[in-house]
């Protein structure tokens, strides 16, 4: 750490002199432009960056299937704006497997290939690109992924129990999507500005948008569950309905907390997530203990619901703790 002292020119201007080391570690010379970003009681200082796009590469030559695509998929949420994957040859495999990645990444597209490369762009600007609308639209699909899972079971309803699986992917694109942005806040402040929140505040809904990806595995879960199950008993079904409401309750009351501006109707809300969500933890321990005397199949399925909905309501638990942090005073 070095210090220095303000000194004031001209009658009106503060200034502050740059340490130089840092100033020529980071291309700063006479006549350079520095970027100041203030932060509540803090700024922070950074050289001007040049308006250009991110490059990477990466060598595919021993990658194929899931591990191609979650390649891409880092690339991507590492913040590279153009990617370039290349091997001595590119298989028609593995540009399946890209072009596969780059459709579940929101603004990734291919364009352009050779047989020795695939290079993929990003087209959206950071500026375009809201995590307060991402998440607020995960919240919704999520929720509804849960609502149909448990209806999907108790009506033993293929058709609905499979549109609950097809929509992970849309929440998986959100999630890609916030972590990308996240990660560029916290390695740019210029994008904290355009993204237009405090960093804090994208940590939380970062943070708040794993949990709310969660939820939808768990919904995914249960729809797998519905399409081995043919029937549900009458008052097992009634129980989970039940336990399913409370869960929703939870992560609702959480993630009104989590947006609600009010400090104080924040930690209300909160605090009020929490408590609902011991009540559904009671819950979900007498349930598990009606389904366990069902048939075996039947019991070991039904336990694997009753175990995400309890989960379901521990995520939202997570959202309220991450509610409470976003309200606390500041030190």
């Amino acid at each position: 750490m070095e210090t220095r002292k303000v000194q004031v020119t001209g009658g009106s201007t503060f200034t502050v002199s740059l340490p130089k080391s840092w100033a020529t570690d980071n291309g700063i010379s006479a006549g350079s432009v520095v970027e100041f970003y203030p932060e509540e009681d803090s700024i922070l200082l950074t050289p001007r960056s040049e308006e250009e796009r991110a490059e990477g590469s990466l060598d595919i030559t021993d990658l194929e299937g899931e591990q191609l695509r979650r390649a891409v998929v880092t690339m991507y949420v590492s913040g590279f704006d153009i990617i370039t994957m290349e091997a001595t040859r590119v298989t028609a495999a593995q540009r399946r497997a890209i072009r596969e990645a780059a459709q579940g990444l929101v603004g990734l597209e291919v364009i352009g290939e050779t047989s020795e490369e695939v290079v993929l762009q990003d087209l959206l600007d950071s500026s375009e690109l809201s995590i307060t609308n991402a998440v607020t639209r995960m919240r919704l699909v999520s929720l509804s992924m849960l609502n149909d899972a448990v209806d999907a079971l108790v009506e033993n309803d293929e058709d609905l129990a499979r549109d609950v699986t097809e929509r992970d992917d849309d929440v998986d694109r959100l999630w890609y999507m916030t972590s990308r942005v996240f990660r560029s806040v916290l390695r740019d402040p210029s994008t904290a500005t355009e993204v237009g929140l405090p960093r804090e505040t994208c940590f939380d809904y970062h943070s708040s948008a794993r949990q709310l990806e969660r939820v939808a595995d768990h919904a995914t879960k249960i729809a797998d569950a519905a399409l081995e199950l043919d029937r549900v008993p009458e008052e097992a079904a009634d129980a989970l309905v039940e336990l399913r409401q409370g869960s929703r309750e939870v992560i609702e009351t959480a993630m009104d907390a989590l947006l609600e501006d009010d400090t104080e109707v924040a930690t209300q809300q909160a605090n009020d997530a929490r408590q609902r969500n011991t009540v559904v933890e009671e819950n979900s321990r007498e349930v598990d203990k009606l389904v366990r005397e069902l048939a075996p199949q039947q019991a070991q399925l039904l336990g694997l619901v009753v175990d995400s909905l309890s989960r379901a309501a521990d995520y939202g638990g997570n959202v309220a703790e991450s509610a409470l942090q976003k309200a606390a005073p500041k030190p």
